[in-house]
């Protein structure tokens, strides 16, 4: 009985699995299928599969759409965010959470609070600032904003990690002479390897697909992201399904890969997060 009960289980957790699984890969299948055909062909027969395969359509909007120089800005600007982003909150997170002195829950305090704050509240602001600054329609515009609203989910996030890490490995090092800045660059940044995934993966995809600042703070295609130039596809009188969507397809690709990529230690990151937690 308990057999059976425990296959009865096991299949309607796979059946559910299947279900999600399929959930989640069939509107991307839909997009890739649309991505292969003509206008026509989608305003026609949009949930059929391709008759012909039309893959000039990922040649147009990479060179006609300007999804390759789009491309580079936001490896561009999503790079450079990542290791600022990394070093800064890294470092905030370790002289937070390892370095104990008196106001430093505060301290803490006051990062967290730049998460509850709305990127929209700012936005009006921030652009008069930046106006004034001439650092609109830059790769600077937008690197400065999204460096500031990931500081404190790294921080947040990297401060677990480093007090996960045992105490009695600082004090080891402490005692055979490490100092702070060692204790920081040859200890705990390694162990927290983990975190460092996890928390970049949330910084290149967040930047990655972040519409409202880029779209605000630049005007010129040479330094336009990707989610900005997706809409150049949209008019008020007509839209470039066919070439949207496979702009859209290759805006997908990097993250897909990177998340391939690092999946094992992205995972491990979460799990050993939950576990410090």
């Amino acid at each position: 009985m308990k057999k059976r009960q425990l296959h009865f289980g096991r299949t309607v957790k796979y059946l559910l699995l299947t279900i999600l699984v399929l959930i989640y890969i069939i509107p991307l299948l839909w997009v890739i299928f649309v991505s292969l055909k003509t206008n026509g062909e989608v305003m026609a027969q949009p949930w059929s599969l391709p008759k012909t395969l039309h893959f000039e359509n990922y040649a147009s909007a990479w060179v006609a759409g300007g999804i390759g120089r789009a491309t580079l800005n936001s490896a561009i600007v999503c790079t450079i965010t990542l290791v600022v982003s990394i070093l800064l909150g890294s470092m905030a997170a370790f002289s937070i959470s390892v370095m104990r002195w008196k106001h430093s829950g505060k301290v803490l305090s006051m990062f967290l609070f730049g998460m509850m704050v709305p990127v929209h509240c700012i936005l009006i602001p921030l652009f008069v600032f930046f106006v004034k600054l001439r650092l609109t329609d830059s790769y600077l515009g937008m690197i400065l904003p999204y460096t500031a609203f990931a500081l404190p989910m790294t921080i947040y996030l990297m401060g677990g990690f480093f007090t996960g890490i045992p105490w009695e490995v600082y004090e080891a090092a402490c005692i055979d002479g490490c100092s702070v800045y060692r204790l920081f660059w040859e200890i705990a940044f390694p162990l927290a390897r983990d975190g460092i995934f996890v928390v970049s993966l949330m910084t290149f995809v967040g930047n990655w697909n972040e519409l409202l600042v880029a779209m605000v703070f630049t005007s010129s295609p040479s330094v336009q992201t990707i989610p900005v130039r997706l809409t150049a596809f949209v008019s008020p009188y007509a839209t470039d399904y066919v070439r949207m969507f496979a702009a859209i397809v290759l805006a997908m690709l990097p993250t897909i890969v990177v998340y391939s990529a690092f999946s094992n230690k992205i995972v491990a990151g979460l799990t050993a997060g939950a576990v410090k937690g």
